[in-house]
């Protein structure tokens, strides 16, 4: 008797949300229901094009299990629960909706475990309390796919993920083990991709933080590409070095002593220098869009000075980007440029 498949919800189906998509259907485990927005139509008529450096360059006409245009209400619409829900969209918790808000119609409590794929520390705070009897589960991914138009994903980062649960009170830490490794069986039943399990969340994600906060930030401010970042040479020493170092010393005051001293020294070439690469919150600026702020930046520049740790760098760069928060968010109408009564510089 064939085992039954496991129901996977994909919130944020762009360019990752799309890998996702694919690599579950190929394992063969799962049953697919994706959430497009822009590019439902497109999706729906012709199928998702991928043009992917893992799986093939002219992939034509893939199509998830289920494609819809809004997150599913599960118990409105007497659909069966999701076994996992996957939430690769951007993490902007000071705008709503926020991600709690999002996924909360296709949550069903004590069953559905939630995945966050997201960038960034802390994310799991605002999710826990809301759903106190579903497992939360980190994935930390290196993924590299970007969306260059409707339903049309070009994949030029192998697909490598870091996943664990993170800690949570209410979820007995067996229950929460089990479901990280029962979402990574059916994401990587044999073994074919760098989809691993890993205990330690907080290592993972502070040690991905190294890039987010340094060069994702520096090249928003400053719009430019890490390759001219490298080629100026200030850039690195003045702004991307010492804030990997702030970060590296929070990290540690925070307990996550694993991360070595010679850890910024590599990651600064992480890139590689054939392509002028722009990271994802300068895309996001540059297309007009809100970027990821607070948990990039804002949480762990949190988290060191809770923890006495001097962050200088980052406290400027999170002012300047703060700003530029605004500015895009008063030209979507998010933000009225106006005197509140408790400002003192009225």
């Amino acid at each position: 008797m064939a085992q039954e498949k496991a129901r996977v919800l994909i919130v944020g189906t762009g360019g990752v949300g799309t890998m996702s998509a694919y690599a579950l259907m190929q394992a063969g485990k799962a049953d697919v229901t994706a959430v497009m927005r822009s590019n439902y139509d497109a999706a729906v008529k012709n199928g998702i094009s991928i043009d992917s450096i893992q799986y093939g360059h002219e992939i034509k006409g893939f199509r998830p299990t289920t494609i819809v245009k809004s997150v599913p209400n599960v118990a409105k619409e007497g659909l069966k629960p999701f076994d996992f829900i996957l939430v690769t969209t951007k993490n902007i918790p000071d705008v709503s909706p926020t991600v709690a808000d999002i996924i909360e119609p296709a949550v069903t409590p004590g069953k559905t475990a939630i995945v966050l794929s997201q960038n960034g520390l802390n994310i799991e705070k605002p999710i826990i309390p809301r759903f106190p009897n579903n497992p939360v589960i980190s994935s930390v991914s290196t993924v590299g796919a970007t969306e260059r138009a409707y339903a049309d994903v070009f994949h030029d980062d192998p697909d490598a993920q870091k996943i664990g649960p993170f800690q949570n009170q209410s979820v007995p830490q067996q229950i929460a083990e089990d479901a990280a490794k029962s979402y990574i069986n059916i994401y990587n039943p044999d073994g074919k991709l760098e989809v691993v399990y890993d205990a330690d969340v907080q290592r993972a994600r502070w040690r991905k933080l190294l890039y987010n906060g340094s060069f994702n930030p520096i090249a928003t401010i400053l719009r430019m590409d890490t390759r001219r970042m490298r080629m100026s040479q200030h850039v690195i020493d003045d702004l991307v070095l010492p804030i990997m170092f702030e970060v590296l010393a929070a990290a540690r005051a925070c307990g996550v002593t694993e991360l070595t001293d010679d850890l910024p020294g590599k990651v600064i070439f992480n890139d590689d220098m054939q392509f002028e690469f722009k990271p994802s919150m300068c895309q996001d600026i540059e297309k007009g869009n809100l970027f990821e702020l607070e948990n990039i930046v804002g949480e762990p520049l949190r988290e060191g000075e809770t923890h006495g740790v001097a962050m200088p760098t980052l406290r400027t760069v999170y002012g300047i980007l703060k700003g530029l928060q605004l500015q895009v968010k008063e030209g979507k109408g998010l933000w009225e440029p106006k005197f509140t009564r408790d400002n003192p510089y009225k």
